[in-house]
């Protein structure tokens, strides 16, 4: 499982038009699954990005948790990020899962971001979404299940 964050100051999906989820401070997470992942590598991601600490403290130090900051998160499902361009010109997403695997695991992902206490709001999975975001740093992580300890 793969996590794009990025530490925004305001975001927002819209599908067909319509607000599907809006936050002001927080983090975008942009979330691919891959053939193999599991439930346990979406409690390790769950765990590790709750409790990240990058939003600045009085020290402008990175020092401070979402729950520090009364931050929420946005999670929008992309199996692009399991994109595989090192051949051609067209990308080959064969490493992603397929959605009747990875969208349970989606669904899983935030149910178990919940449990950490963070407040939650989706995109559609798979459906066609707009996202706007004002980044603030800009702060941008990329998280692999795969390297967490």
């Amino acid at each position: 499982m793969r996590v794009v964050l990025q530490l925004v100051n305001g975001c927002k999906v819209t599908i067909d038009g319509k607000t599907s989820a809006s936050i002001e401070k927080g983090f975008l997470l942009l979330l691919g699954v891959k053939n193999g992942d599991t439930e346990a590598d979406a409690v390790k991601l769950a765990k590790k990005v709750s409790g990240l600490r990058i939003f600045t403290d009085e020290n402008d130090k990175m020092n401070l948790s979402l729950s520090d900051v009364g931050g929420s998160v946005i999670v929008v499902s992309n199996f692009t990020l399991y994109a595989d361009c090192s051949h051609g010109r067209r990308p080959s997403f064969i490493n992603a899962a397929r959605p009747d695997v990875s969208e349970p695991l989606y669904e899983f992902f935030c149910d178990e971001m919940r449990k950490n206490g963070v407040e939650v709001q989706t995109g559609e999975f798979g459906a066609d979404m707009k996202v706007e975001l004002l980044n603030d740093g800009p702060v941008t992580l990329v998280i692999d299940s795969e390297e967490l300890k």
